[in-house]
């Protein structure tokens, strides 16, 4: 899958964050932001949502590549481990997936500033018919 493929409106999600995609891959991926002041918590160190934002966001990447045309996958469960403060110029996250069945996905993603590993995080991601997804989405707003 290639990077134009995707939804539109993933990339503009991808892009508000401040987020680039540095490589896709079949079952890895790469995403990358450089630091900027609005991703810092109180004490200057990059806040743990925005980690596990591109954690998250690079392990459904991963994820993604591998499905066939009309499947897409969400997020059932993330757990992130955060290893030491995040500070310098850019965040890079890799995933891969590691496990895949019909149904589901589970991937692990490693998060870097420079060469230091600064988070650690597993994600089971759910692989679903986009069509269907889309008509359960409807009738859950017309509720």
């Amino acid at each position: 899958m290639q990077f134009e493929e995707l939804d539109r409106r993933d990339r503009d999600f991808l892009s508000y964050i401040g987020g680039e995609l540095v490589e896709l891959g079949e079952g890895n991926a790469k995403l990358a932001f450089a630091i900027r002041p609005h991703h810092m918590q109180h004490l200057g160190v990059v806040h743990g949502g925005a980690i596990a934002t591109l954690a998250d966001h690079c392990g459904w990447y991963a994820v993604i590549s591998q499905l066939d045309p009309g499947y897409t996958s969400v997020t059932i469960e993330l757990k992130i481990n955060y290893l030491r403060p995040a500070s310098g110029e850019r965040l890079l996250a890799e995933a891969r997936v590691i496990n895949r069945t019909r149904r589901t996905a589970f991937a692990v993603v490693e998060i870097y500033v420079a060469e230091s590993l600064v988070a650690y995080a597993t994600a089971t991601y759910s692989i679903v018919d986009e069509e269907r997804l889309k008509n359960r989405m409807d009738n859950v707003k017309q509720s």
